[in-house]
C-alpha cells in the first residue's frame, strides 16, 4: 500500500503532477522539508513526535491540523506495531493525504447543459489571472468555454480578462465600465448557450473585501441572475486565495464561504511561496476542497490538485 501512494517513477509521473511538486521546491526548501530528516534521525519516541509538532506549527500548518496529522500519525504506528521510524514516515505521508482527500474534480454539468462557475476573491490574488489559465485548462481538454466580465468596477480588470481571453483562445462577454454585474453576466449565459454553443461559463467578479457588505451583496445578485438562467447555476464557486499570505488566508476563505457559497479553493503564487504547509489547514478548518493550483506565471502553468503529488512536493519523497 505504501508503495502505491509514494515513491512513483519520475518517468510515471504526469506533467501537472510534476508541476505541482516543483512549485513547491521553496517550501520544501524550508522547514517542512526538516521532516524527513527526523525521521530519518530518530527512533519513533516520545521526542520524535514533539519535534514533529513543532515542525508542523512552524512551517505554516496551524496547530490544529498539526494535532490533527500527530493524533492520528501515533494511532496507526501503535495499532499497526510500526517500529521503523521509515514507515511511520510514510504513515504521516499518508495521513497528510488523508486530510486533503475529499477533492474532487470541478463539477461540470452534463452535455447540452451550460456549467456556470464563479470565481470570487479579494484583488491580488491572482483571480483574473486564474481565470484565463483555468479556460485554457479546460478548452485542452476539449470543451468550449466563454469568460464573463462581471468585475465591472475596474476597468483594468475588464482589459486584463480580455488579454487573457486572447492567451487562452476563448471568447469574452463584456460591458461598458461600471456597467451591471447581473446585466454581464445574464448576457454571458445567453451569448455562452445561443451563438457560442458553449460548455464552460468562467465568471469574474468584483475583487470584494469579506467586509464589504454591499460588494457581498452584489455577489448574491449575480448568483440570482445564474439561477434565473441556468439550472443549479452557479454549479461551482471557486475562490482565489494567495497561497504566501499563509494562515491569513484562511480568515478571508472563511468569510468567503459563508456569504458565497464557495465551493472550492483555487491557490496562487505556490511556487513563490515558503508557506504551502498551510494548505492542511486550509482543508481542516473550511472543510472546503482544494481544487486547483497556480504553479507559475504561463497560461498553462494551472495544475488539478493531487493529493498525493501536493504531499510530495511539500515534505519529499
Amino acid at each position: 500500500m505504501f508503495s502505491k501512494l509514494f515513491g512513483k517513477p519520475q518517468s510515471e509521473k504526469t506533467q501537472e503532477e510534476l508541476k505541482l511538486e516543483q512549485s513547491l521546491q521553496k517550501t520544501r526548501s524550508g522547514i517542512l522539508g526538516r521532516i524527513g530528516a527526523i525521521f530519518q534521525e530518530n527512533e519513533i519516541t516520545a521526542g520524535l513526535w514533539e519535534e514533529l509538532e513543532e515542525i508542523l506549527v512552524m512551517g505554516d500548518v496551524g496547530s490544529a491540523a498539526a494535532q490533527t496529522l500527530l493524533q492520528a500519525t501515533r494511532a496507526r504506528v501503535e495499532r499497526e506495531n510500526i517500529k521503523s521510524s521509515r514507515d511511520a514516515y510514510t504513515v504521516l505521508k499518508q495521513e497528510m493525504v488523508n486530510l486533503l482527500s475529499t477533492e474532487e474534480p470541478l463539477h461540470i454539468e452534463e452535455p447540452r447543459i451550460l456549467t456556470v462557475v464563479l470565481v470570487v476573491g479579494v484583488n491580488g490574488a491572482g483571480k483574473t489571472t486564474t481565470i484565463g489559465k483555468m479556460a485554457a485548462y479546460y478548452k485542452r481538454r476539449g470543451l468550449k468555454v466563454v469568460l464573463g466580465a462581471a468585475d465591472t468596477f475596474r476597468a483594468a480588470a475588464i482589459d486584463q480578462l480580455k488579454v487573457w481571453g486572447e492567451r487562452a483562445g476563448v471568447d469574452v462577454i463584456a460591458h461598458a465600465p461600471g456597467s451591471d454585474p447581473g446585466a454581464v453576466i445574464f448576457d454571458a449565459i445567453r451569448a455562452s448557450q445561443e451563438s457560442r454553443k458553449a460548455d464552460l461559463l468562467i465568471v469574474d467578479t468584483a475583487g470584494r473585501l469579506q467586509t464589504k457588505f454591499n460588494l457581498m451583496k452584489e455577489l448574491e445578485k449575480v448568483r440570482g441572475v445564474a439561477a434565473k438562467q441556468v439550472h443549479r447555476a452557479p454549479h461551482e464557486t471557486l475562490l482565489v486565495l494567495d497561497a504566501s499570505t499563509g494562515q491569513n488566508a484562511i480568515v478571508q476563505a472563511k468569510a468567503f464561504r459563508e456569504s458565497a457559497g464557495v465551493t472550492g479553493i483555487v491557490l496562487t503564487k505556490l511556487d513563490g511561496t515558503s508557506k504551502g504547509g498551510a494548505v492542511l489547514s486550509i482543508k481542516q478548518e473550511l472543510g472546503v476542497p482544494v481544487r486547483f493550483v497556480g504553479t507559475g506565471e504561463k497560461v498553462d502553468d494551472f495544475a488539478y490538485f493531487d493529493p498525493v503529488a501536493f504531499v510530495t512536493g511539500l515534505v519529499g519523497e
